[in-house]
């Protein structure tokens, strides 16, 4: 594991054509990771998350990204995604393949990806307008010859993820609302996590989730990287923008001009 300066970090993890997965649920959404990819040009990912939110809307919306794995794409509490919606509908800036998941159905298949299994087995799917359209099979019990579903599991080329805090060693404590981070980051050959802040030692929390450092590539530090989402007692959700998300990303000039004067051209 080696702490690095972000920059140095994607240039070194994150390649062209690589199935990439920037995770974190409702908040610690690695949003400076993202936009450092979209600066080093970073082209041909697949992206994989359970809610692409902004930060998925915003690479898909400058051509990064030529698939979407994902579960539910939406603007939190607002509506449709805009630049996936444009990609889909139109082919803009370029058409997008996408591969659309429930959410138990994404979580199972991290889980599998993670426990280096091939495939995983829920009760799921079965009756809704995904069975036939997505990459699921049905599957026997054994035991019991129940008709189950079996998901394919994730396998990722990086992982990226962001926490609170990490230690000088490079462990990793995130806490709060905790999605499939620590699942990502198992699934994947490299993984890297950026965090608000470095400290001495770790102090253990009631709800934190601890990566060690020799499942990790690197460490970033990023204050604020998880920006207009939220690190959970570091910073807040900038729930204005997420409103004002919706007006940038419906108009596509409006869009590209956003995105150079505060992503591409930082």
């Amino acid at each position: 594991m080696m702490q690095l300066p972000l920059p140095d970090a994607i240039d070194r993890l994150v390649h062209d054509g690589d199935r990439v997965a920037l995770e974190g649920f409702t908040h610690l959404i690695p949003f400076a990771a993202g936009h450092e990819i979209l600066r080093q040009r970073r082209t041909e990912l697949e992206l994989v998350r359970l809610t692409p939110d902004l930060l998925y809307d915003q690479m898909i919306g400058v051509g990064a990204a030529r698939r979407l794995v994902f579960s539910y794409a939406g603007n939190p509490g607002v509506g449709s995604l805009h630049r996936i919606r444009d990609a889909v509908e139109h082919g803009w800036p370029r058409s997008i393949e996408l591969d659309e998941h429930t959410h138990a159905g994404m979580a199972n298949r991290f889980m599998a990806g993670a426990a280096k299994l091939p495939f995983a087995v829920m009760r799921g799917y079965a009756g809704t307008a995904l069975w036939g359209r997505t990459h699921v099979a049905e599957i026997s019990c054994p035991f019991t010859g129940e008709q189950l579903t079996a998901v394919p599991a994730i396998e990722l080329d990086v992982a990226i993820v962001h926490a609170q805090e990490a230690d000088r060693r490079g462990n990793v404590q995130l806490w709060g609302i905790a999605g499939v981070q620590k699942e990502a980051v198992l699934s994947a050959k490299r993984a890297l996590v950026t965090v608000e802040r470095i400290v001495d030692e770790l102090a253990l929390r009631p709800s934190g989730v601890v990566i060690p450092y020799w499942v990790l590539d690197a460490v970033s530090e990023a204050p604020g990287g998880s920006q207009p989402s939220y690190s959970l007692d570091v910073t807040e959700r900038d729930n204005d923008f997420y409103r004002e998300w919706d007006a940038i990303s419906r108009d596509r000039e409006r869009f590209s001009d956003w995105m150079q004067e505060h992503v591409l051209g930082v």
